[in-house]
């Protein structure tokens, strides 16, 4: 058996037709959908995130504003910024892209964005909101990975009641929130870390795995169970710097049902779904 690609590529491209449908009947409406995005420093990795992140909004009818700053940058002069877009009309959506410099507190500057603008899902009132099932911004790398389930069986969806989910990676960015929605959809999960005692025994319980460790081969395919649906969200290189997720991809296949490929599976889904939560910020008003 050789597993089924779940096509972030494809399905993103979907999803933003959609979204640049919606951006255009607010702009219709005199409202243009905006997002700030806030790069301090000149971390290559970053530098790269924000320019998709900008040529995904300017390319589905949302404003998009890149205010790249100094490493230098001070703390103070960073939640000043914040405050000021918190209080820009025409900007719905904020993010501070990670990771910030060593001397800025990063959570500091997340709690200081609006609830409202958050749109990468990281405030403690989001969490909130989804631990507790209420509206709210969920982060966009685990609510891409729900909308890759929801994109199975010919878009009826996989059916998560009952069924046993292992989210490996316990990061308040993927693994926790991760663990959340699946629970809200009534699957039975268990969240661990790569070194967690068992942890074969675990995955070949599970009918959904989510690799978010950034740890090469953390899945192999010993370790799944046949027709598992596999979503890898790791990002790592190989010995030939060659772009690769935390799962042995070419063995995993040929057990999973449903495997996402590394690239080309979560990331333009990630970009995908902050475009859906600024447009949604901008909609909420």
């Amino acid at each position: 058996m050789t597993a089924q690609l779940i096509d972030g590529n494809a399905l993103s491209k979907q999803l933003r037709g959609a979204v640049a449908q919606r951006a255009s009947a607010l702009r219709a409406r005199g409202i243009v959908p905006g997002l700030a995005v806030v790069l301090v420093g000149e971390n290559p990795a970053s530098q790269v995130y924000v320019r998709n992140k900008v040529k995904a909004c300017q390319d589905n009818g949302i404003h998009s504003l890149l205010e790249p700053y100094p490493a230098t940058m001070s703390e103070a002069e960073l939640l000043a910024r914040v405050d000021a877009l918190n209080r820009d009309p025409a900007i719905h959506g904020i993010l501070v892209q990670l990771p910030l410099p060593a001397h800025i507190d990063a959570q500091k500057v997340i709690e200081a964005i609006s609830p409202d603008k958050d749109v990468d899902g990281f405030h403690v009132a989001s969490a909130g909101a989804l631990m507790v099932g209420q509206p709210g911004f969920w982060p966009c790398t685990p609510y891409g990975c729900m909308k890759m389930l929801e994109s199975l069986n010919d878009g009826k969806g996989y059916e998560l009641k009952g069924k046993h989910a292992v989210v490996i990676g316990r990061s308040n960015i993927v693994g926790k929130p991760m663990a959340l929605m699946l629970l809200q959809k009534n699957a039975t999960v268990t969240i661990c870390h790569s070194g967690t005692q068992n942890l074969k025994a675990l995955t070949l319980q599970a009918d959904v795995v989510v690799a978010a460790v950034g740890k090469r081969n953390v899945l192999t395919a010993d370790m799944v169970k046949p027709g598992a649906v596999v979503i890898d969200v790791g990002m790592n290189r190989n010995e030939a710097g060659k772009l690769c997720g935390d799962v042995d991809f070419e063995g995993v296949k040929e057990v999973a049902g449903w495997i996402t490929p590394v690239p080309g599976g979560v990331g333009p889904m990630t970009i995908t779904m902050l475009l859906v939560n600024t447009l949604e910020a901008a909609e909420r008003g």
